[in-house]
Protein backbone atom coordinates (compact mmCIF):
# COMPACT_ATOMS: atom_id res chain seq x y z
CA UNK A 1 0.00 0.00 0.00
CA UNK A 2 1.30 3.61 -0.70
CA UNK A 3 0.21 6.58 1.23
CA UNK A 4 -0.86 9.54 -1.67
CA UNK A 5 1.21 12.07 -1.23
CA UNK A 6 -0.13 15.36 -3.24
CA UNK A 7 2.98 18.06 -3.74
CA UNK A 8 1.54 22.14 -4.25
CA UNK A 9 2.54 23.18 -7.53
CA UNK A 10 5.70 25.20 -5.90
CA UNK A 11 6.57 22.01 -3.96
CA UNK A 12 6.46 20.13 -6.89
CA UNK A 13 8.05 22.40 -8.74
CA UNK A 14 11.72 22.77 -6.42
CA UNK A 15 11.41 19.17 -5.87
CA UNK A 16 11.91 18.44 -9.45
CA UNK A 17 14.66 21.24 -9.93
CA UNK A 18 17.01 20.51 -7.13
CA UNK A 19 15.31 22.92 -5.13
CA UNK A 20 16.14 23.51 -1.50
CA UNK A 21 12.78 22.09 0.69
CA UNK A 22 11.94 22.80 4.08
CA UNK A 23 9.15 21.19 5.91
CA UNK A 24 6.40 22.47 8.57
CA UNK A 25 4.09 21.69 10.59
CA UNK A 26 1.18 22.86 10.24
CA UNK A 27 -0.41 22.95 13.75
CA UNK A 28 0.42 27.17 13.65
CA UNK A 29 -3.32 26.38 11.40
CA UNK A 30 -4.82 26.13 14.68
CA UNK A 31 -3.69 28.72 16.96
CA UNK A 32 -6.23 31.28 16.85
CA UNK A 33 -7.53 34.23 14.01
CA UNK A 34 -4.32 35.05 12.74
CA UNK A 35 -3.20 31.52 12.17
CA UNK A 36 -3.66 31.55 8.48
CA UNK A 37 -1.06 35.09 8.09
CA UNK A 38 1.50 33.28 10.39
CA UNK A 39 1.65 30.92 8.77
CA UNK A 40 2.05 32.91 5.49
CA UNK A 41 4.76 34.81 7.12
CA UNK A 42 7.19 31.81 8.51
CA UNK A 43 6.64 30.20 4.87
CA UNK A 44 8.00 33.73 3.50
CA UNK A 45 10.57 33.92 5.78
CA UNK A 46 11.90 30.41 4.51
CA UNK A 47 11.30 31.43 1.10
CA UNK A 48 13.67 34.98 1.95
CA UNK A 49 16.10 32.33 2.69
CA UNK A 50 16.46 30.82 -0.39
CA UNK A 51 14.34 27.49 0.07
CA UNK A 52 10.91 26.94 -0.68
CA UNK A 53 8.17 26.27 2.44
CA UNK A 54 6.19 22.65 2.45
CA UNK A 55 3.30 23.07 5.02
CA UNK A 56 2.46 19.91 5.73
CA UNK A 57 -1.37 19.05 5.85
CA UNK A 58 -3.58 15.84 5.93
CA UNK A 59 -6.75 15.91 4.03
CA UNK A 60 -9.54 13.33 2.66
CA UNK A 61 -6.75 10.25 2.98
CA UNK A 62 -3.75 12.55 1.54
CA UNK A 63 -1.04 13.88 2.80
CA UNK A 64 -0.90 17.43 1.31
CA UNK A 65 3.10 17.97 0.76
CA UNK A 66 2.91 22.30 0.85
CA UNK A 67 -0.44 23.79 1.32
CA UNK A 68 -1.99 26.08 -1.42
CA UNK A 69 -2.97 29.59 -0.23
CA UNK A 70 -6.81 28.00 -0.53
CA UNK A 71 -5.63 25.55 1.53
CA UNK A 72 -3.81 27.65 4.35
CA UNK A 73 -7.26 30.02 4.71
CA UNK A 74 -9.49 26.40 4.51
CA UNK A 75 -7.28 24.78 7.73
CA UNK A 76 -7.68 28.17 9.74
CA UNK A 77 -11.03 28.69 9.02
CA UNK A 78 -12.43 25.02 9.73
CA UNK A 79 -13.20 24.76 13.44
CA UNK A 80 -12.36 21.61 15.22
CA UNK A 81 -9.52 20.16 13.07
CA UNK A 82 -7.85 17.96 15.09
CA UNK A 83 -3.78 17.99 15.80
CA UNK A 84 -2.13 14.83 13.95
CA UNK A 85 0.77 13.31 16.27
CA UNK A 86 2.77 10.69 13.88
CA UNK A 87 0.92 7.92 15.89
CA UNK A 88 -2.68 9.05 14.61
CA UNK A 89 -1.85 9.56 11.20
CA UNK A 90 -2.79 6.20 10.12
CA UNK A 91 -6.19 6.41 11.70
CA UNK A 92 -6.97 10.30 10.15
CA UNK A 93 -5.92 8.78 6.81
CA UNK A 94 -8.26 5.86 7.16
CA UNK A 95 -11.25 8.12 7.99
CA UNK A 96 -10.60 10.90 5.23
CA UNK A 97 -11.00 14.00 7.96
CA UNK A 98 -9.07 16.90 7.82
CA UNK A 99 -5.68 17.44 10.15
CA UNK A 100 -3.13 19.40 10.84
CA UNK A 101 0.12 17.70 11.24
CA UNK A 102 2.12 18.30 14.74
CA UNK A 103 6.21 17.91 14.57
CA UNK A 104 6.28 14.16 14.65
CA UNK A 105 3.63 13.73 12.49
CA UNK A 106 5.92 16.47 9.91
CA UNK A 107 8.85 14.48 10.42
CA UNK A 108 6.94 11.10 8.95
CA UNK A 109 5.37 13.37 6.27
CA UNK A 110 8.77 14.75 5.44
CA UNK A 111 10.70 11.59 5.69
CA UNK A 112 7.87 9.95 2.88
CA UNK A 113 7.89 12.93 0.25
CA UNK A 114 11.81 12.60 0.30
CA UNK A 115 12.59 15.76 2.05
CA UNK A 116 15.57 16.60 3.99
CA UNK A 117 14.99 19.50 6.48
CA UNK A 118 12.23 20.42 8.61
CA UNK A 119 11.82 23.96 10.62
CA UNK A 120 9.70 23.87 13.75
CA UNK A 121 9.68 26.78 17.05
CA UNK A 122 10.44 23.90 19.43
CA UNK A 123 10.36 20.13 19.90
CA UNK A 124 9.25 18.08 22.56
CA UNK A 125 10.93 16.60 25.33
CA UNK A 126 10.59 14.85 28.39
CA UNK A 127 8.71 16.26 31.11
CA UNK A 128 9.67 16.98 34.33
CA UNK A 129 10.04 14.21 36.48
CA UNK A 130 10.63 11.76 33.42
CA UNK A 131 7.19 10.90 33.68
CA UNK A 132 6.02 11.50 29.95
CA UNK A 133 7.73 11.58 26.55
CA UNK A 134 7.09 13.77 23.55
CA UNK A 135 6.77 11.74 20.42
CA UNK A 136 8.95 14.36 18.69
CA UNK A 137 11.55 12.78 20.62
CA UNK A 138 10.77 9.03 19.32
CA UNK A 139 10.12 10.57 15.65
CA UNK A 140 13.46 12.15 16.09
CA UNK A 141 15.43 8.75 16.49
CA UNK A 142 13.35 7.26 13.36
CA UNK A 143 13.36 9.90 10.48
CA UNK A 144 16.51 10.78 8.80
CA UNK A 145 16.09 14.83 8.49
CA UNK A 146 17.56 17.69 9.53
CA UNK A 147 15.36 19.38 11.95
CA UNK A 148 15.81 23.17 13.12
CA UNK A 149 14.22 24.63 15.81
CA UNK A 150 14.54 26.89 19.15
CA UNK A 151 15.06 23.86 21.23
CA UNK A 152 11.92 22.70 23.83
CA UNK A 153 9.68 24.63 26.40
CA UNK A 154 11.37 25.64 29.77
CA UNK A 155 9.28 23.76 31.24
CA UNK A 156 10.08 20.28 30.58
CA UNK A 157 13.47 18.71 31.89
CA UNK A 158 15.95 19.61 29.42
CA UNK A 159 18.49 18.21 31.01
CA UNK A 160 16.93 15.07 30.40
CA UNK A 161 15.59 16.18 26.95
CA UNK A 162 19.55 16.40 25.96
CA UNK A 163 20.35 12.94 27.63
CA UNK A 164 17.69 10.99 25.89
CA UNK A 165 18.68 12.79 22.40
CA UNK A 166 22.63 11.90 23.27
CA UNK A 167 21.68 7.99 24.55
CA UNK A 168 19.68 7.54 20.89
CA UNK A 169 22.55 9.67 18.76
CA UNK A 170 21.11 12.12 17.74
CA UNK A 171 23.65 15.07 17.25
CA UNK A 172 22.59 18.31 18.94
CA UNK A 173 24.47 21.49 17.28
CA UNK A 174 23.75 24.96 17.94
CA UNK A 175 24.21 27.02 14.76
CA UNK A 176 26.21 30.33 15.85
CA UNK A 177 25.47 29.63 19.68
CA UNK A 178 26.68 28.18 22.49
CA UNK A 179 23.93 27.27 24.36
CA UNK A 180 20.68 24.93 23.94
CA UNK A 181 17.99 27.41 23.88
CA UNK A 182 14.22 27.04 25.42
CA UNK A 183 11.86 28.76 22.66
CA UNK A 184 11.17 32.05 23.31
CA UNK A 185 14.13 32.11 26.14
CA UNK A 186 17.86 32.54 24.41
CA UNK A 187 19.26 29.95 26.69
CA UNK A 188 17.96 27.18 28.71
CA UNK A 189 21.42 27.51 30.94
CA UNK A 190 22.88 24.68 29.23
CA UNK A 191 25.25 24.08 27.07
CA UNK A 192 25.27 22.07 23.50
CA UNK A 193 27.23 19.59 22.59
CA UNK A 194 28.84 21.10 19.82
CA UNK A 195 28.76 24.57 18.16
CA UNK A 196 28.48 25.21 14.33
CA UNK A 197 28.88 28.47 12.84
CA UNK A 198 29.49 27.96 8.60
CA UNK A 199 26.31 26.85 7.16
CA UNK A 200 28.64 24.34 4.78
CA UNK A 201 29.97 22.74 7.94
CA UNK A 202 26.63 21.96 9.07
CA UNK A 203 26.11 20.49 5.89
CA UNK A 204 28.82 18.45 5.53
CA UNK A 205 28.13 17.04 9.61
CA UNK A 206 24.60 16.58 8.54
CA UNK A 207 25.94 14.15 5.50
CA UNK A 208 28.54 12.95 7.76
CA UNK A 209 25.71 11.85 10.34
CA UNK A 210 23.94 9.91 7.74
CA UNK A 211 27.21 8.10 5.78
CA UNK A 212 28.27 6.56 9.38
CA UNK A 213 24.78 4.77 8.96
CA UNK A 214 23.07 6.50 11.78
CA UNK A 215 19.24 5.75 11.39
CA UNK A 216 17.88 8.74 13.37
CA UNK A 217 17.36 13.23 13.00
CA UNK A 218 20.12 15.57 13.27
CA UNK A 219 18.86 18.17 15.57
CA UNK A 220 20.19 22.22 14.80
CA UNK A 221 19.26 24.72 17.26
CA UNK A 222 19.12 28.34 16.92
CA UNK A 223 18.14 30.98 19.77
CA UNK A 224 15.73 33.78 18.89
CA UNK A 225 17.03 37.13 18.55
CA UNK A 226 17.97 38.77 21.56
CA UNK A 227 15.70 41.60 20.58
CA UNK A 228 12.55 39.20 20.82
CA UNK A 229 13.56 36.71 23.58
CA UNK A 230 11.41 37.05 27.02
CA UNK A 231 13.12 36.99 30.28
CA UNK A 232 10.34 36.03 32.51
CA UNK A 233 9.24 32.64 32.83
CA UNK A 234 5.62 33.74 33.74
CA UNK A 235 4.67 35.60 30.11
CA UNK A 236 4.09 34.13 26.97
CA UNK A 237 3.59 36.83 24.41
CA UNK A 238 2.17 36.16 21.07
CA UNK A 239 4.52 38.26 19.76
CA UNK A 240 7.92 36.57 20.69
CA UNK A 241 6.45 33.02 19.85
CA UNK A 242 5.67 34.59 16.28
CA UNK A 243 9.11 36.06 16.22
CA UNK A 244 10.78 32.20 17.09
CA UNK A 245 8.93 30.46 14.66
CA UNK A 246 10.10 33.10 11.89
CA UNK A 247 13.48 33.36 12.91
CA UNK A 248 13.68 29.64 13.16
CA UNK A 249 12.19 29.23 9.42
CA UNK A 250 14.86 31.79 8.39
CA UNK A 251 18.04 29.52 9.72
CA UNK A 252 15.96 25.98 8.13
CA UNK A 253 16.20 28.07 4.90
CA UNK A 254 19.89 29.12 5.06
CA UNK A 255 20.83 25.68 5.98
CA UNK A 256 18.47 24.03 3.42
CA UNK A 257 20.17 26.38 0.56
CA UNK A 258 23.50 25.51 1.81
CA UNK A 259 23.49 21.84 1.74
CA UNK A 260 21.76 21.87 -2.09
CA UNK A 261 24.65 23.79 -2.96
CA UNK A 262 27.25 21.07 -0.93
CA UNK A 263 25.17 18.14 -2.22
CA UNK A 264 23.41 18.68 -5.10
CA UNK A 265 20.35 16.40 -5.69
Amino acid sequence: MRIPLVYSEEVAEAVTAGQPVVALASDVLRSGPDSAETARLVEDAVRASGSVPATIGVDKGRILVGLSESDIERFAATPGVSAVDGRDLPVVLARGTTGAATVSASMVAAGLAGLKFLSSAEIGGVHRGGRRLSPDLVQLTRSKLAVVCAGARHTLDLGLTLEFLETHCVPVVAYRSDDFPAFYFETSGLPSPHRVDDPRVMARAIESHWALGNPGSFLVTTPTKPADAIDDDEIESVKATLAVRISTAEVAGELAAAHAKEFPS
